[in-house]
This record gives structure tokens, C-alpha cells and sequence, in this order.
């Protein structure tokens, strides 16, 4: 999958985060009204509501003042039935301002010291409502009037790139002030930098395993698998009037084969080498595959005491940030012990928590 079209799929599928909630029917009272992330008020709403914003915005710092920039904002435009939107885009290819159905999308660069720049990617809410109808709206209402699961991303070319909103300090922030959005950088190459409405990694990835881009706000897919598979005949029957796209997303996961849904089951990834050689225990120096006795110090705790005293191998030894050894073992008479050590499932003791086997 090119660059591209990963940064597609993944902004595709945050878009929908929380678009429609299992059981995906009418009648089911948590989809009443949507649930996403990342709205954008009114204005007029949002001056009655603490927690509502009128406007997202994105600052970062890009590695060269004059490099092309293009910005980009991406919603749900709710249609008024039920739950169910039609997703849409504005885009600026240059430093501007953008004015489109009920918002306004602004992109500006404003050049530092260093010769990089402050880029500023605002969309606005401007909406025109009554203030005392504004007052008393029900958000139900209001969601009709609002950017629904906004998301922005900015695009830099020319050989620039975006500097991690991550980063601490000056380096990364320079005076960046984020709204209503925790930007990241999108792709491996720096260039792009989207502004999600959840907490991500730079360099979000989709997993390899994943078939169905689900809506049920960051759920668990392999659950959902399950869940569509439990739907009964009227509730499909349900779902085959409505919404087109809840509809071809329960097509995309009943073509799920076993393997895909066993493959969702979990994936583990051994580095190699794994950690450390060996490590100073209470009595010795404890290297991989050594047989140690558990001597484990939390007082009280009664999964500790079934422990004390048992035999175990030594499969994994990590340093944390502060150089403290951390040693991962099996326990030796637990009939799962082969499966645990080769899917890197270990109980993890300090040192002193350790003996030497006699």
C-alpha cells in the first residue's frame, strides 16, 4: 500500500469512529443521535456549552517558511435521519481563506527566526443561529447544524516537512496552540500532518490484520466480528433499509474468513535479540533459559503467594529508562509453560525478587 493510499484509509477511518454503534439498527437507542468524535459547533451553542467547540485548530512547525502547503478539512455532513451523514472535504492548495457551506477553513504560515515557519490550519463553525433558540437546543438538535467528526490534514512539498507536534520544548512547539485536536505527523516521510480527535502515535498505522473499518468508537474488531455474527434476522432486515454505509460495512465483515478472525486474535512480535543477556539477582548472575526460584515481595497479594517458592525459566530480561532490570520468566510445573514462552507471555520480578535454582 502506497503512502498515499495508507494516509486515505487511515483518515477514512477515522472519519467514521462512532458514525453508528452495535446492534447498527434504528430502533437501538445509542443511535439515536451520532456519537463521533470531533464537532464543531455553532457558535451561538457553543458560548452555552463549556465542553463544545465552534472551531478546531492545528499548529505545528514546518522546516521551511516558504515550502508549498496545502490544508485540507474532512466531516460528516448529517442529513437528518437518524444517525446517518454524508462525509465530506474542503481544501485550500495555498495560504488562504476558505469559506464553504456552514464553516471556514483558514491556512497560514507564519515565518520564524530559524527560517522555519508556524503553520496555522483553523476550521470554524459559522453557522448563524438565534441566540436564545441557541440556548435552548438539545444537542440532538444541534449535531444537525455542526461539523461532525472533523478531522484536518496539512500537506507540505518542495522537500519540507512537518517537525512532530510530539516533541518537547521549543523544537517541536514553538508557541503551537492546538484546539479541539492532537495532531500527528501522518506519514513516514514527514509531509503530512493530520489533526485526529483522539490521542495517536506519529506515524499511525493501520494493522495488517484488520479487513472491516467498523464504526463502534475505537471497539475492539475482533468483538465486533463476533457481535455482527450474533445479529438476529430482524435486526439484518433492519439494517439492509437503512444507511448504505452500515450496510457495507456489515457485507465487508460477513466476508470475513476464519483465518482473518483468528488472525484479529492478537499478534505477538519477539525483537531480536530480546533484551538483555543476562542480570545480577539476589544470590548471582541469572542468564536466558537459567532456572530461578520466585521469591515475590508484595505483601498480601495471594497471586504472589501461590507463586512463592516455584521454579521458573528465565525467557526474557528488559532494562526500564532508569537501567532496572526486569526479568520475565515461566513457571516451570505450569502446564501452559511451552505456549507462554513462544507467544512472549511472561511474569515479569525485580532482581531481588529472584534466587538462584539449586
Amino acid at each position: 500500500m502506497s503512502e498515499g493510499d495508507h494516509l486515505e484509509r487511515l483518515t477514512k477511518s477515522l472519519l467514521y469512529e462512532g458514525y453508528a454503534l452495535y446492534p447498527y439498527t434504528r430502533g437501538a437507542t445509542k443511535n439515536a443521535t451520532p456519537t463521533p468524535f470531533g464537532i464543531v459547533y455553532p457558535p451561538a451553542y457553543s458560548r452555552h456549552q463549556p465542553a463544545a467547540y465552534d472551531r478546531m485548530q492545528l499548529e505545528c512547525v514546518v522546516t521551511d517558511a516558504t515550502a508549498p502547503l496545502r490544508g485540507e478539512v474532512r466531516w460528516l455532513e448529517p442529513t437528518g435521519e437518524g444517525h446517518r451523514a454524508e462525509a465530506q472535504r474542503a481544501a485550500l492548495d495555498a495560504p488562504g481563506v476558505l469559506e464553504f457551506g456552514r464553516g471556514r477553513l483558514t491556512l497560514a504560515v507564519q515565518p520564524l527566526p530559524d527560517g522555519r515557519g508556524r503553520v496555522t490550519l483553523k476550521v470554524e463553525n459559522v453557522t448563524p443561529l438565534d441566540d436564545d433558540e441557541a440556548r435552548r437546543m438539545k444537542r440532538g438538535e444541534a449535531l444537525r447544524h455542526s461539523l461532525v467528526s472533523t478531522h484536518l490534514l496539512g500537506r507540505v512539498s518542495g522537500g519540507a516537512q512537518f517537525v512532530s507536534p510530539l516533541e518537547r520544548g521549543d523544537e517541536g512547539v514553538a508557541g503551537c496552540t492546538n484546539v479541539n485536536t492532537w495532531p500527528v505527523l501522518a506519514t513516514r516521510e514527514d509531509d503530512a500532518i493530520l489533526g485526529p480527535t483522539i490521542m495517536l502515535p506519529d506515524h499511525p498505522q493501520i494493522a495488517p490484520e484488520s479487513t472491516t473499518d467498523f464504526f463502534d468508537g475505537t471497539e475492539i474488531e475482533e468483538a465486533l466480528h463476533l457481535h455482527v455474527k450474533t445479529l438476529t434476522d430482524a435486526e439484518r432486515e433492519d439494517i439492509a433499509t437503512q444507511d448504505p454505509a452500515v450496510l457495507e460495512m456489515l457485507e465487508r465483515a460477513g466476508a470475513t474468513s476464519p483465518q482473518q478472525l483468528m488472525d484479529l486474535h492478537g499478534r505477538v512480535r519477539i525483537e531480536d535479540p530480546p533484551g538483555e543477556r543476562q542480570a545480577a539477582i539476589s544470590d548471582g548472575i541469572v542468564r536466558l533459559g537459567d532456572k530461578v526460584v520466585l521469591r515475590p515481595k508484595r505483601v498480601n497479594d495471594v497471586y504472589d503467594t501461590m507463586l512463592e517458592g516455584r521454579v521458573a525459566t528465565v525467557g526474557r530480561i528488559y532494562l526500564d529508562d532508569a537501567d532496572r532490570p526486569h526479568l520475565g520468566v515461566t513457571v516451570d510445573d505450569d502446564p501452559m509453560q511451552e505456549i507462554l514462552a513462544e507467544s512472549g507471555r511472561f511474569l515479569f520480578f525485580f532482581p531481588h525478587e529472584l534466587e538462584m535454582a539449586r
